[in-house]
């Protein structure tokens, strides 16, 4: 039977793993989270594990072979606070904790596949893995880039050194079900949903950055996409390296809040965003001082580096994912 393990079990993208793991009838797995914030058991509580352990003994208990043989870890376990200014808990957290599993995989012979994050592209306006294009904006991305390059450093700039398989994934932004403990780190989609329901309006940020309200892009990624492709990954032991996970796609806000109220509010014709504003279904606030020069206007993934290993995995765009992401909400 294969042994996995997944760190951040009970987070976001860790719980969503392990479903996507059960979905194929693997179930040991090494459920590793931090459940101070006791609620976020709620994203386990209906999928199968073999085991827990909390993070602050999983790390030296794994070292020491506790586990056993472990075939892989899913390492999605990190302060995902964009907004964390404590530097020395990001980078304990984030880096150093990091660098001692690999540390530990390396020395036991499991595969790492772990999450990076796009924010280690700050202010680029190319969001290739090179590291020419790397420019984070804040410690968070700053954690994830210093875990990259180590990985570069250990693994050779092409990952031909490494004996076991070692993937990172750079993610973009993530968005779906599971992430309800997120607070503020939370997607947009998420907020908006909760907006619509008490509000009956979704609020968006107004001109900045050179585009107008709601025009800021990013690359909306939907969960299940990222499931998808750490399990083609997972399938696929021989491929290495640092890829970007995001559809390739850049969409402006204002397709997600679109997608929102379409899908909330069941108007007769769907609606676009001018349309949305003109009845008060969208709202343009101030762009918040706290985020300026600190704010990714633009990000869309490079998918060149990821279809050339081979995953020609096809990406739901906003409005699929965003419409099916109000489904499950509104259960």
């Amino acid at each position: 039977m294969t042994r996995v393990v997944v760190t951040g079990a009970a987070g976001f993208i860790g719980s969503n793993i392990v479903k996507g793991l059960n979905a194929r009838g693997i179930d040991d797995i090494i459920a590793v989270d931090d459940l101070t914030q006791g609620d976020k058991f709620r994203n386990l509580a209906d999928l199968r594990i073999a085991d827990y352990a909390d993070a602050d003994l999983f790390y030296d208990l794994f070292a020491e072979g506790y586990f056993g043989k472990v075939e892989a870890v899913f390492h999605e376990g990190a302060c995902s606070d964009t907004m964390e200014t404590d530097g020395k808990y990001m980078m304990d957290n984030n880096y150093t904790l990091s660098v001692g599993l690999f540390n530990a995989c390396r020395e036991r012979g499991t595969r790492l596949l772990y999450a990076s994050s796009a924010a280690t592209y700050g202010g680029s306006e190319t969001f290739r893995e090179s590291p020419e294009f790397e420019l984070p904006l804040n410690v968070y991305g700053y954690s994830k880039l210093l875990f990259d390059q180590r990985m570069r450093r250990e693994c050779g700039e092409d990952f031909r050194k490494t004996q076991r398989q070692v993937a990172g994934f750079r993610y973009f932004n993530v968005y779906g079900p599971r992430e309800q403990h997120k607070g503020r780190m939370a997607s947009v989609a998420f907020h908006q949903f909760n907006q619509f329901r008490a509000e009956g309006k979704v609020k968006l940020f107004g001109e900045y950055g050179g585009y107008g309200p709601g025009e800021q892009m990013r690359d909306f990624v939907f969960v299940d996409d990222v499931v998808a492709v750490n399990l083609w990954f997972f399938d696929h032991p021989d491929k290495s390296g640092i890829f970007n996970l995001g559809t390739g796609r850049a969409q402006p806000f204002n397709d997600v809040a679109v997608a929102v109220v379409n899908a909330l509010a069941s108007p007769a014709q769907p609606l676009d965003a001018a349309g949305a504003a003109a009845k008060g279904l969208i709202e343009y606030v101030q762009f918040p001082d706290a985020l300026r020069g600190k704010y990714q206007c633009f990000t869309q993934a490079d998918l060149t580096a990821l279809r050339a290993a081979g995953c020609d995995h096809a990406f739901a765009d906003v409005a699929t994912g965003v419409a099916s992401y109000m489904a499950s909400l509104a259960r």
